[in-house]
């Protein structure tokens, strides 16, 4: 359909994935299979279901990938709080990452809304 790293989103998607990468670096070792792993997959997912949806033939399977990118961010948006909850991430580290996801959430809705309508 489209080269997924003109889109936006996904450059928002992928730039979270990275900040992520970079911020679980201090958690403990202890949730080095838990909580770190598990809001790694679930950041890269988000930009990885963009990319693998963008090379999908038709408008409705893109959206379908997209739905699935959007659940992910929420699943982020999740793990910060718990790993924030945790005393892993502080405020302000956790404020950025949790707005980033938000909006990277908002951003996909309005591009479903919008590929479907083609």
């Amino acid at each position: 359909m489209q080269d997924f790293k003109k889109l936006d989103v996904w450059a928002f998607a992928h730039r979270l994935a990275l900040d992520i990468y970079g911020h679980t670096r201090s958690f403990p070792t202890a949730e080095t299979y838990g909580l770190t792993a598990q809001l790694r997959r679930a950041s890269t997912s988000v930009a990885a279901n963009i990319a693998e949806g963008s090379a999908r033939t038709t408008p409705r399977e893109f959206a379908r990938y997209l739905g699935i990118a959007r659940a992910s961010a929420v699943e982020v948006e999740y793990h910060l709080l718990l790993a924030r909850d945790l005393g892993y991430l502080d405020i302000s580290t956790f404020s950025p990452l949790s707005s980033d996801a938000n909006r990277i959430r908002r951003m996909l809705t309005s591009l479903i809304q919008r590929v479907l309508r083609v």
